[in-house]
């Protein structure tokens, strides 16, 4: 097999070649993981919660602005290493589990039971949450910080966490979880062969992990993505992560929107 050229037919060298490699060393692999997070946590600190409190916004809003800040430039990331791979902007070759070699029918159907999984048990694992954050971390000061969801939106009107919620919809309900399967399940999984088995468990602990603002949820995440992550793995179907991530996502999005705008729930 020949390795990938760039534009100029040349191999890619240094730092790209090493991203573009069949595989990551442990190290190399968890760095990858965990420096978008710690990207997300300099600008929100920094640039997207000053701005927000400015606004009188929710704080909800600074972590749409922080994480589509960190997450649309780490897209065009892996389009340029295809072009670097192909000579034109592509995923191809650069983000693997999208051959689809599962049946439609198939996919919908663990997508599903992934989504019904993520959803419930995220919700039921919330008093794990309680119990890891007033153990550990009650000292972290980000304004709506703690295991309630809904904290970050709390303190404002039924109409300005409603308009919040509408406008973060398009992203936080849905192209910001999958830009994050593309770049985690993608990219960093497949380039794991030497972790064998063991490789959607350490994929899914530095994923969890990454959310550095919500570290009190690395354990009830490693329960409720495992399988979908293990499941994407299994089959080299993406498709079927993106199906329980964003998928739940938009879902709780979806179902939230409408229980506020219909009177169902305030806040």
């Amino acid at each position: 097999m020949r390795p990938p050229t760039d534009t100029q037919g040349a191999q890619p060298k240094g730092f790209v070649a090493k991203l573009l490699a069949d595989r990551h060393s442990v190290p190399f692999s968890i760095a990858l993981h965990l420096v978008p997070g710690a990207a997300i946590v300099a600008v929100y600190v920094f640039v997207a919660a000053p701005l927000v409190r400015a606004m009188e916004f929710p704080i909800f809003l600074s972590w749409a602005i922080t994480l589509a800040v960190v997450l649309f430039p780490l897209q065009l990331f892996l389009l340029w290493l295809g072009k670097k791979q192909t000579g034109r902007f592509t995923m191809k070759g650069v983000v693997h589990y999208r051959d689809k070699p599962v049946a439609r029918g198939k996919v919908f159907w663990l997508g599903a039971a992934c989504l019904v999984w993520m959803t419930v048990v995220a919700r039921s694992l919330t008093p794990l949450d309680n119990i890891v954050y007033d153990w550990f971390f009650t000292w972290v000061d980000y304004q709506g910080a703690g295991p309630d969801g809904i904290a970050y939106l709390q303190g404002y009107s039924q109409d300005l966490v409603l308009t919040t919620l509408l406008i973060c919809a398009p992203f936080t309900g849905f192209t910001l979880p999958l830009l994050e399967e593309y770049y985690f399940r993608g990219f960093l999984l497949p380039r794991l062969p030497q972790l064998g088995k063991w490789a959607p468990f350490f994929n899914t602990f530095f994923f969890s992990v990454y959310h550095f603002w919500a570290p009190w949820t690395v354990l009830s995440k490693l329960v409720f993505l495992y399988p979908g992550v293990w499941l994407a793995w299994k089959k080299q179907d993406i498709r079927i992560s993106i199906a329980m991530h964003p998928g739940s996502a938009l879902l709780m999005t979806v179902v939230g929107v409408i229980a506020l705008a219909s009177g169902a729930y305030s806040m």
